[in-house]
């Protein structure tokens, strides 16, 4: 099979490339990312420079480029995990959000469809959903409304309306997957196990929102990994997958066990105020993947946890020179943006 992946020197994009090359060798796969600030080259770097994946600079709303490439290499299957998905940055700067993630799905919509034999798959988020009482008993379904709270929330429905869009209109070959909060390694430092687990092996203060009881269910990028590749292998063209663990955790819990995990005192634990529109609690209900396609995860939420934090433990060259990279400082919010309903990770 002949793939470009979208978005892939990011944290997702880059643990899929590295799976699938692993796992499907004869492949051609073709990597292709705008190395914003979290994008990192050297997430790739050993397979492009073994020969095993072809990397590309580039714009997911750049159409020129994209059909260019999709002509070059005889695509067959596009996976996009192209966005910018910083909740907090989204709150700064709303317009980079709907450019990447609704103009630039859009352009890649585009590109699919004028190479007329792409099949193209979209990577979405529980959070289009909005959010869910703490103690409810609900979890999203498929056929849930969007109901999107922030700016990042916005732009990712407005991506998956397009893909569904061109599926309608133009009968463009897609699926979607909406996944919950993922975990694991290379993920930049911004998101919050990692910026737990960075600060607690440095010893330096947790910042947890004021609302610390919000929650997420959390999955290892791993199980992601191979839920996308069931669904290219066997899901229904059209339809929309949702790829949850069923396992939820607080952030203080998350903080909890990252402390414990990297052997560090509670007392590095420490309040800021919550984020604009910051969202309670997301859940999925992803029973069409487990029973059509058989899959289920693999990495228990504790194990894999635990892995992760000794994972940056023994990987600081590689993330240490990330830590001036984030373009927000968690807190620091401008007057009368600081305490929106909700706070978590």
């Amino acid at each position: 099979m002949r793939l470009l992946v979208t978005g892939a020197a990011g944290f997702i994009g880059s643990n899929f490339v590295r799976h699938h090359v692993a796992s499907r060798p004869d492949d051609d796969v073709l990597a292709l990312d705008a190395l914003t600030y979290a994008g990192n080259l050297a997430n790739l770097s050993p397979l492009v420079e073994e020969g095993r994946v072809r990397f590309v600079h580039g714009d997911i709303a750049n159409g020129e480029l994209l059909e260019h490439l999709l002509a070059e290499q005889g695509t067959e299957v596009v996976v996009n995990f192209a966005a910018e998905s910083h909740n907090s940055l989204a709150v700064l700067d709303p317009a980079r959000f709907l450019r990447t993630n609704v103009l630039g799905t859009q352009a890649l919509c585009e590109a699919v469809r004028r190479a007329r034999t792409v099949r193209l798959h979209h990577i979405s988020t529980c959070e289009v959903y909005g959010d869910l009482d703490l103690d409810s008993d609900e979890a999203f379904r498929e056929d849930s409304p969007y109901r999107p709270r922030t700016p990042y929330n916005a732009s990712k429905a407005g991506s998956d309306h397009v893909v569904r869009s061109y599926a309608e209109t133009f009968g463009l070959a897609a699926t979607i997957t909406n996944c919950c909060n993922n975990y694991g390694p290379y993920q930049f430092p911004e998101k919050v196990i990692p910026l737990f687990a960075t600060r607690a092996l440095a010893g330096e203060p947790l910042p947890l929102y004021a609302s610390t009881q919000n929650r997420r269910e959390w999955l290892h990028v791993t199980d992601h990994c191979r839920a996308v590749e069931l669904v290219l292998d066997k899901g229904r063209l059209g339809e929309t997958y949702h790829v949850g663990s069923g396992v939820e955790a607080s952030v203080e819990e998350i903080a909890d066990a990252v402390l414990a995990a990297a052997g560090r005192p509670s007392s590095l634990k420490t309040i800021v105020p919550d984020r604009p529109g910051h969202d309670r609690r997301y859940l999925l209900d992803s029973s069409r993947l487990r029973t059509e396609l058989g899959w289920a995860p693999q990495v228990g939420f504790a194990e894999g946890l635990a892995e992760t934090v000794a994972w940056y433990r023994d990987h600081e060259a590689w993330w240490r020179p990330l830590l001036g990279r984030s373009p927000v400082v968690e807190g620091a919010w401008p007057v009368g943006q600081a305490g929106g309903a909700a706070g978590g990770a």
